[in-house]
């Protein structure tokens, strides 16, 4: 894992923040309640997550950050895999993929499977800390992820960071709204 990052929040009174790595298994229940507040996931929704998380986690190249406060509270985690064609993610993304002509991201990417920062606590480099630190040790020439096909500040990170829309409108078993996929290559674009 990468050595843990402090990232300085801008706001004051606030405490820093340190990225670094996460035990996502031990502290799943924390971190998806971090993703419930930023996502807007009911109860339900979070039980379901929690299974695939540990699921996801028994892959041997499974990686997982976090971002914590002085305290220790998690504010913040990303965690993702390399990308493997039998995964539910890709045989549902992977025909959007091809009728764009961008098939060949599903080889040799590294997937930001979930990136999710408290709401109190967007807005201050913690993401782009958590992903381009993730990816930084990822050792594949590219990533590809997906994000709610909506202009927001999560997509707006992403396109700075130098991902593009591979497909867009691409729509997930039980997912009330379509999905963009996105790919970057790798290293992470700074600044």
């Amino acid at each position: 894992m990468a050595a843990a990052t402090p990232t300085s929040p801008r706001g004051s009174g606030t405490p820093d923040t340190v990225v670094g790595p996460l035990d996502l298994a031990a502290r799943v229940d924390e971190a998806l309640a971090v993703q419930a507040l930023a996502f807007g996931l009911t109860q339900d929704e979070i039980d379901v997550r929690r299974h695939i998380v540990l699921r996801h986690l028994d892959h041997p190249q499974a990686r997982a950050l976090g971002a914590t406060t002085a305290d220790g509270r998690l504010v913040g985690f990303v965690y993702g895999l390399p990308n493997d064609r039998a995964h539910w993610w890709s045989t549902v993304v992977e025909p959007y993929l091809r009728a764009t002509g961008s098939e060949e991201w599903l080889d040799g990417s590294f997937v930001i499977t979930e990136l999710h920062v408290h709401p109190e606590f967007q807005q201050r480099g913690i993401g782009r800390s958590l992903i381009t630190t993730i990816t930084d040790a990822a050792g594949l020439p590219r990533s590809i992820l997906s994000a709610i096909d909506t202009e927001s500040p999560a997509r707006g990170l992403y396109r700075a960071l130098g991902y593009q829309d591979l497909a867009r409108q691409v729509l997930f078993p039980s997912a009330p709204k379509p999905y963009a996929v996105m790919g970057a290559d790798l290293p992470l674009r700074r600044g």
